[in-house]
């Protein structure tokens, strides 16, 4: 007989996950992903004016920072042809990457480390063991003796008193958990010293943006002036100061990040035949290093993958009416020509209409609508975005940086190329991408410095902001590649306001309930087989869900003052 677990919420992310998911011998036969928040804000810019969209569409979610925001201004600009000036643009990669180091390095550890990471195996760690294994795999210097036998005392202090702080509620002794009591103790360490670097890098946010989160920097000019001269704004000083950020962000990577994510990886190799998923790729592209139109100077390189075949790209026009289609056969909402069609987002209508139970509940009618999430589609496949994504469509493009990061982690792990579809493989995604970015951070940093150096003061045409100028209708439609994926805003403007605005967004791609034809999307697809140990306990659920990273709050945007749920995992017989 099977039985089914509900997870609801799902912990260490951003908003309101519920999974279900049937078990059968072990192992996780089908799977429901439901977003059990409110998606309202498409109302809330209606009827607005766009330059003040990009404010509110950062207010989002306070994790992914000011990505929605530049999503936002790239969908205006598009809609009244506005082109920013070199330096502009290098100042918006320069604050993108530092989001996406902070980003990365976040989920890494605070979110989803302890799904790997046996806090209380850490107390039987032998400090002396600890540091010679610290040593030889990396060259970071914190990793003396007494530097774990300290951190060591203060763990226990925390397991004596009966009360773990930050550390509760894990499934702590889960014989899911593999690595040795020495990997434990510096796996922990090292998230403690993660909450210290993490509050250091963001301070680039702040240098161009005036604060963090939600920096101000994208529209009407910067927080202050820059300048190699200019003593009140960005000086010299200041510039040399994002460059230090940017090297000990790198230092932290390459030295913390990487070593730790290769040597736990060694542990759990398993995982790399394990929350495949779909095998469908989807990626916009990002970082621009000739403009934002020129698709083929991203950084992050867009193509679609189908099927797992590396040997095939296809294209992504956002604008198309058969690329980009969103469903609700199975979501909390309705439209005006019947629940079974598509509606491409320029046309997009965000009506709720909750048909489910009243919350709390046990379970929900999966033959029914079950997700406040829409369920977008392209040209009729469900795809997963993100991190695992950019780097198999970056590495069939045949470009060197992404070839040479992924192939030293393969050799490595001695694992194959078919291990990074995978929950193992999403995971270290996020650590290749992480790599490459402290360059990019790095290499637009000088080029920056550089414009200045040669008194490059070209300014955008600030005309092109006056509502005067606009034409009576546009249209446009903004991307960008969140930490967690695809991201794109469409906007409607009509007599220099709002019309209809919608986003879609990578937990949506990813999280979203099946379509008319009972596709299931990424999240659902990538639980199927997964091995279950202990019903009550599902480490491996979250070990699979967490590699996505997920926002629902991205997602759903609102939740409903009555729909809060406590924290619960139920066992139901099927």
């Amino acid at each position: 007989m099977s039985k089914r677990i509900v997870v609801d919420p799902v912990t260490r992310i951003e908003g309101h996950l519920r999974i279900e998911a049937e078990i059968e011998n072990g192992k996780i036969k089908d799977a429901y992903s439901s977003g059990t928040m409110v998606r309202l804000l498409e109302e809330i810019l209606r009827n607005r004016d766009p330059r003040d969209a990009w404010a509110i569409v950062g207010r989002v979610c306070g994790v992914c920072t000011s990505v929605h925001s530049l999503t936002s201004v790239r969908s205006v600009e598009d809609a009244l042809n506005i082109t920013i000036p070199p330096n502009a643009e290098l100042v918006r990669n320069i604050m993108y990457c530092t989001s996406f180091m902070h980003d990365h390095v976040v989920h890494f550890y605070h979110l989803h480390a302890m799904d790997w990471i046996d806090v209380v195996n850490a107390l039987k760690a032998d400090p002396q063991k600890t540091s010679a294994l610290a040593q030889k795999i990396s060259k970071w210097p914190k990793s003396s003796p007494g530097y774990f036998s300290d951190l060591q005392a203060r763990i226990r202090k925390l397991v004596d008193s009966g009360q773990l702080g930050i550390f509760s509620n894990g499934y702590w002794g889960h014989p899911a958990y593999k690595l040795p009591p020495e990997v434990n103790l510096i796996g922990l360490a090292h998230y403690l010293e993660a909450l210290e670097w993490q509050k250091e890098v963001v301070k680039v946010q702040a240098v161009f943006g005036g604060k963090n989160p939600h920096p101000n920097y994208l529209v009407g000019g910067m927080a202050c002036a820059i300048g190699i001269d200019d003593v009140s704004g960005i000086n010299a000083e200041r510039l040399s100061l994002v460059k230090s950020i940017l090297e000990e962000a790198k230092t932290f990577i390459e030295q913390v990040y990487i070593p730790d994510l290769m040597t736990i990886a060694s542990y759990y190799k398993e995982w790399g035949s394990i929350g495949g998923g779909l095998g469908n790729f989807m990626v916009y592209g990002d970082l621009p290093w000739n403009g934002y139109r020129d698709a083929s100077s991203y950084k992050f390189p867009p193509g679609v993958i189908l099927n797992k075949d590396l040997s095939k790209l296809y294209e992504v026009d956002l604008r198309n009416d058969g690329d980009v289609q969103e469903f609700i056969t199975h979501s909390w909402y309705e439209y005006k020509g019947g629940k079974d069609i598509g509606l491409h987002p320029w046309k997009g209508e965000s009506k709720i209409k909750y048909t489910g139970p009243k919350p709390p509940f046990e379970h929900l009618d999966m033959s029914q609508a079950y997700s406040y999430l829409k369920t977008p589609r392209w040209q009729g496949h469900a795809m997963e975005v993100g991190p695992l994504a950019r780097v198999l469509v970056g590495y069939a493009r045949g470009r060197e940086e992404f070839k040479d990061v992924v192939d030293r982690a393969l050799k490595t792990l001695d694992i194959p190329a078919s291990a990074l579809i995978s929950t193992l493989g999403r995971t270290a995604a996020r650590g290749f991408e992480a790599s490459l970015v402290s360059q990019w951070a790095l290499d637009f940093y000088y080029q920056l410095v550089d414009n200045i150096k040669k008194g490059d003061t070209r300014m955008a045409n600030m005309d092109m902001f006056n509502p005067d100028t606009w034409p009576k209708k546009a249209i446009g439609v903004g991307h960008a590649e969140a930490p967690r994926g695809a991201l794109a805003h469409w906007i409607n403007i009509e007599d220099k306001k709002i019309s209809n605005y919608q986003l879609v967004v990578p937990t949506t791609w990813n999280a979203s309930p099946r379509d008319s034809k009972g596709q299931l999307s990424a999240y659902e697809s990538a639980l199927l087989g997964t091995p279950v140990a202990d019903e009550k306990q599902p480490l491996e659920i979250l070990r699979t869900v967490h590699s996505f990273d997920p926002c629902l709050a991205c997602a759903v945007h609102l939740y409903d003052e009555h729909g809060n749920h406590i924290n619960r995992v139920s066992v139901l017989e099927a």
